[in-house]
């Protein structure tokens, strides 16, 4: 057996983190790799070591296998954990850390090539005995031939490239005249992916399950499974909820399940921690063989909270040659658990990947979270845009799901676009909540599931208004005027487009904003600059906000909302008599038009102010002479500092 003392780890974001906890608890020193985008990120700041290992492009840093070589070689790890995604299923890597006499925390190098070829691992999974779907994966590729076997197959079937997986070169195709193009495009994604256009035929299976197995091998002949996971809830076949148990499999069929999955691992010599996935037909019962991920899994959290172990600490035994701890009727299923994939993408516009800073980022305290982000880090268009996973854990199903539809209303994340709101419509969806929800369900259900909803519900608009007023809360129960009510005009562009226009009033607190007929209206309770607790007619509410440059955002009761150049009137004193002219917001001093003496008409522009990259006029607030100017070009001035007084009218 060998001791692990120091591990690095292939990866970054929140898979490295998790890794380093658990190496960490052992008394494992632990190595992160970075890029140039990654210099400062959470997974970097978290290891005891950090090495760059290239520019952004994760083909120059996180595909390098000699950059990471090197910097194990370079720090004296004598270990290398690849996470998922990146190298952890490339044979070549696990070949470069045996010759480097780095042990791999993961399968040998002869399983990983094994089942990352589509086609092989069927023809061995069919050799074993393994249930598979009818299909063809043979290597005569002409088009002809796929024809052939589609036909023979019958339609839908589904085209899937033989070298990779994540969803790339996968084309569903129901009539016979959609094959050819199909084919092509399949191909083309598949070389472009994998740089192997091969494609293999499968018969599609309907209204299926994604229902997958987790195993764990020693190198002493043990193999256990434990449990299965439920992934049926996908978008473009990217996994989106996960739980375990499933809600359609039954104890025998998860005993049968679990023993072909061993079998699955068995045939190929499989050591350490694996994942066999399974389609589930629920009319016939029947499963079939998918594909072997041969690494750990994203959604491993939820194996791990209901069987109390921890898959990772068993990886770094396994990998230190140490056989495993319990048997497989030790193995136990504690209630349930289901995850959330928190992605940097705006379900409402296609699901566009976001890039930014994290403003605002309140993990819930409700529920497990493993994340590899912290307030002040920047989000880079560069890699996967998944940054945390929420996990809630419950005796029943629905004491699960209602747990971690709690948490993720708890949860906040501003300054990069995301779909926590998203994931809330699905975790409360009704078929979710009955178990139905099957692969094909999201894209079915988009438009309903992807529907904004305002922050604060009818209170939007009033809440926007308090964000907006750069002021602390004695200024908004004075009604940001020192002389009672003051008013003003707000308008915002939303993310999607839109176009808000509507009138505020403010006064002893109370903000009411008029749209139309429409009237929100809140009372401010308390306000600090990122959080408002307030009152509507539906109770007490807690918003929390951000502002960088032209953009506002609010997170409020379950729902986000992104405001785009927002824009208000000066903050003048108003009425009979008014003679001050204040800045509305902190902000530069770019331009004053007057000076003492001048003759001024109402409205007549007297300065410019400019804050969060925008322009603002403040205009006199009545006919008169200006007395004094308090302020010059390139002054930064704090709200309501006075800019121009009137002189008092006699």
């Amino acid at each position: 057996m060998t001791r692990i003392r120091k591990l690095l780890i292939a990866n970054r974001g929140e898979i490295a983190v998790r890794v380093m906890k658990s190496a960490k608890a052992r008394g494992i020193a632990t190595v992160a790799v970075f890029s140039d985008a990654d210099a400062n990120a959470c997974h970097a700041r978290f290891a005891d070591e950090a090495v760059r290992i290239g520019p952004a492009e994760a083909a120059q840093s996180y595909l390098r296998i000699d950059a990471i070589i090197e910097a194990a070689k370079r720090t004296g790890a004598d270990a290398i954990h690849p996470g998922y995604g990146f190298l952890s299923e490339r044979a070549a890597f696990a070949q470069a850390c045996e010759a480097n006499g780095i042990v791999f925390v993961g399968p040998p190098a002869s399983a990983i090539a094994a089942m990352g070829d589509k086609a092989e691992s069927k023809r061995r999974m069919i050799a074993a005995g393994v249930p598979c779907i009818p299909g063809y994966q043979d290597e005569d590729q002409s088009d002809a031939r796929l024809a052939t076997e589609a036909a023979r197959i019958g339609f839908p079937v589904m085209l899937k490239a033989s070298a990779g997986g994540g969803g790339r070169g996968q084309r569903i195709v129901h009539r016979a005249e959609e094959l050819e193009e199909a084919i092509a495009s399949a191909r083309r994604e598949s070389q472009s992916a994998f740089g192997d256009g091969r494609l293999i035929v499968e018969k599609a299976v309907v209204g299926a399950r994604h229902v997958e197995i987790q195993v764990m091998a020693d190198a002493h002949g043990a193999c256990l499974y434990l449990g299965e996971r439920d992934c049926s809830l996908q978008r473009r076949r990217q996994k989106v909820i996960e739980e375990a148990p499933s809600p359609a499999i039954t104890p025998e069929i998860r005993a049968r399940m679990g023993e072909a999955a061993v079998e699955a691992a068995r045939a190929v010599g499989y050591t350490n921690a694996g994942t066999v996935e399974f389609l589930f037909d629920p009319t016939s019962q029947a499963f079939y063989f998918l594909e072997m991920n041969t690494r750990l899994q994203v959604e491993h959290p939820v194996t791990e909270m209901t069987t109390g172990l921890d898959l990772v600490a068993m990886q770094l035994d396994v990998a230190e040659g140490k056989p495993l701890a319990l048997a497989q009727r030790e193995v136990k299923i504690d209630g349930w658990a289901i995850e959330a994939r928190l992605y940097a993408e705006d379900p409402s516009a296609g699901f566009l990947p976001h890039s930014g800073k994290v403003l605002v980022w309140r993990a819930p305290a409700c529920a497990r979270v493993d994340s590899g982000i912290e307030e002040g880090d920047s989000v880079s268009t560069f890699y996967d845009p998944m940054l945390a996973k929420i996990i809630a854990h419950g005796t029943t199903r629905d004491e699960a799901r209602l747990k971690l539809a709690a948490a993720l209303r708890d949860t906040a994340l501003l300054g990069v676009g995301n779909n926590r709101d998203f994931l809330i419509e699905l975790v409360e969806d009704e078929t979710f909540a009955k178990g139905d929800a099957a692969t094909d369900y999201i894209e079915a259900n988009l438009d309903r599931l992807t529907k904004r909803k305002p922050p604060g519900g009818e209170a939007a608009l009033a809440l926007l208004a308090a964000t907006i007023v750069d002021a602390p809360l004695d200024a908004l129960l004075t009604g940001w005027n020192s002389r009672g009510v003051s008013s003003f005009p707000v308008q915002v562009a939303l993310a999607g487009g839109e176009i808000v226009k509507a009138d505020a009033v403010i006064s002893g607190g109370t903000i009411d904003v008029r749209r139309g007929e429409e009237i929100s209206s809140i009372k401010v309770a308390s306000k600090s600059d990122r959080e408002i607790r307030y009152f509507s007619k539906d109770g007490a509410g807690r918003a929390l906000y951000a502002r960088a440059f032209r953009t506002i955002e609010i997170d409020a009761g379950g729902a986000a909302e992104r405001y785009l150049d927002f824009a208000l009137a000066p903050a003048i004193d108003t009425g009979a008599g008014a003679d001050i002219v204040k800045a509305p917001m902190a902000g530069a001093v770019t331009s004053v038009a007057v000076k003492p003496g001048d003759r001024v008409a109402k409205g007549q522009t007297v300065a410019t102010i400019e804050a969060m990259k925008m322009e603002h006029q403040l205009k006199a607030p009545r006919d008169g002479v200006v007395a004094e100017v308090l302020a010059k070009p390139g002054d930064q001035v704090a709200i309501r500092a006075k800019i121009v007084i009137l002189e008092t009218e006699g």
